[in-house]
Order: C-alpha cells, then structure tokens, then sequence
C-alpha cells in the first residue's frame, strides 16, 4: 500500500498512489472523519483507507490536481546529520557517539514535481539524498526492540540545504529551512512493501548524473537507534517525519563544489519508493 496526499480545486486532499499520473481519492465520507493522511495514520485506518478508496474508483489525474508533501503537516521534523560514514569522511567531522538532530519546519516541505526555489540568499545551494521515516503510533522512551511497530511508513527526502547559511554557526537550523527546500515524496509505502530497509539502495541524480548512492544498510545509526534516541527527549506522534541522514557525494564536498541553480533537475531515488524529482528556480 502506497499512500499520497495532493490538492484538488483548491482543497487538500488524500488517497492511494496509482501511478505517476493519478491516484485514488479517499471517499467523501471517510475524508469527513479524517481530514488529511496524518489523521488517518493516527487512528490506525490506513488498511481502510486502501480498501475503499479502491472500492470507490474516485480516480484522480495529475492535469486535475497537484500533488503535496506525503505528510503536508506533520507536527514534527526530526533530521539526523552525518549518518554515513562516506559523509561523514568528507566532512572531516570525527564519529560521535550520539546522533547529530536537528529541525525543520513545515513550512520548509515541497512536492514531488513542484518548483524547487533556490533562495536568493544563498550561493550554494545543495541536495541531500535522504530516506524519510513517517511515525505511525507514537510515544515516548520507545525501545529499540519496539521501534518497528511505531513507523507507519517511509518515503524519499531531499534535504535541500543553503551550505553558507548552514555554517554561519555550529547550529545548522537556518541552512536547513528557507521555504520549499525540502522535497518530500512522491508517496509513502507502507512496512508492508518495504519489510527491511537494510535492503534498499538510496541515490540521488543531478541532471541525470549519479552524485550519491549507498545501501541503507550502511547507516551508522540504524532506525531503532534513532527512533530511540529521538523518543528519549521528545514525543513522538502520528505523523511526526523523521529525515535519517545522507550518504557522501553531496555537491559542497566535491573538488570542485557542485551547487544546484536554476535550471538543475534534481533527483532522488529509492528502491520501492519512485523517484522524488524536482526543477530548480530562482526563488522570486
């Protein structure tokens, strides 16, 4: 099952992915007593969701509607850095022995195919290729051995980032949250098609050029761990996303640096999870 939210004249909406070009809208009775995904992930309906939203035939295409982040609203973003040892090599940045967690807003969130703005403030602007972790039942203090029964699924994350911005101190909060930098989709599967990350290959493209690749199964922190880690100091909830790190290659490490500008197609791809691709613009 593969679950997407998009917006259709004018309102937000919901449904079962299809293809690249239409997708099954949630009937009208169920989105009244769920109004958005995140609602659905927390009362624990998403098998419903499936089951009649393929029962009602309520097709939507791409010419009608525009699709939205896979959570437009989650209450909380959680990002994990330097969780690839490639990455963290070419950061020159020495192990830790905790997860480095930092925030973004959701205000910061984009769609698969949107526009992606490059802000006018920053010179070096990057692409991260990231796997997202969507919480499905939440809670506080979740032990690893536990940690898999709170994800209600994953998706592709770019975790497009101002590189100058990100360094004007040791707090990476503003690089990681000009508006519309962080795509996010183009749907979430559930652990039901993906049973085992450690299985998956994550790469990102820019122009067609391979610029990251890695296997999941060489994060440094495993989901459990950071599911833990994170849970230990804030309460997880339905709908919360958790970015989980991206491997070595990223444009500002390159000799000599790689920074996307208008124009650029960037993509991220994940097996079993589609390909999140967007066009840069100059933001306006």
């Amino acid at each position: 099952m593969s679950f997407v939210s998009f917006e259709i004249e004018g309102r937000a909406s919901y449904g079962v992915w299809k293809d690249e070009q239409s997708w099954i809208q949630a009937p009208a009775d169920f989105e009244a007593r769920y109004p958005d995904l995140k609602s659905v992930i927390a009362a624990d309906r998403l098998d419903e969701l499936d089951r009649v939203a393929r029962a009602s035939g309520r097709t939507v295409s791409a010419g009608r509607a525009r699709l939205l982040p896979v959570i437009p609203n989650p209450g909380k973003i959680l990002c994990v850095g330097l969780n690839y040892k490639s990455h963290v090599a070419e950061t020159k940045r020495p192990d830790s022995e905790y997860p480095a967690i930092f925030t973004r807003y959701a205000d910061s969130l984009l769609a698969h195919g949107a526009p992606m703005p490059k802000p006018k403030a920053t010179q070096r602007f990057d692409f991260e290729a990231e796997l997202a972790v969507i919480i499905g039942k939440g809670g506080r203090a979740i032990p690893q051995a536990r940690a898999f029964e709170h994800i209600a699924g994953y998706a592709c994350f770019n975790d497009g980032t101002a590189r100058d911005w990100q360094r004007h101190t040791h707090q990476w909060t503003p690089g990681k949250n000009f508006p519309a930098t962080g795509p996010f989709g183009p749907y979430m599967a559930t652990p039901r098609e993906i049973p085992d990350v450690n299985r998956l290959t994550i790469a990102s493209r820019l122009n067609g050029q391979v610029m990251q690749q890695a296997s999941l199964a060489d994060l440094i922190y495993t989901l459990p761990v950071i599911i833990e880690y994170l849970s230990g100091f804030t309460p997880l909830s339905a709908g919360d996303v958790i970015a989980t790190g991206t491997p070595g290659g990223v444009g500002d490490r390159r000799d000599p640096p790689v920074y996307m500008v208008a124009g650029d197609v960037i993509e991220i791809e994940i097996t079993g999870l589609g390909v999140l691709r967007n066009v840069v613009t100059d933001e306006v």
